[in-house]
């Protein structure tokens, strides 16, 4: 799934201490992407937002 363009947000799960960040898009129609916000260029998950 190309992501290009997709907006990303922290996750209300994240944590501010020790660099646990989620990031989080749901622009994506029947998916939701997730990835690591340390790494925002990197690989990115994505599920069905039943999942």
């Amino acid at each position: 799934m190309d992501l290009t363009g997709a907006k990303w947000w922290k996750s209300s799960r994240s944590s501010t201490n020790g660099g646990a960040c989620v990031d989080v898009t749901g622009d994506l129609g029947d998916a939701v992407g997730v990835r690591d916000g340390k790494d925002p260029n990197g690989p990115a998950l994505v599920f069905a937002p039943a999942a």
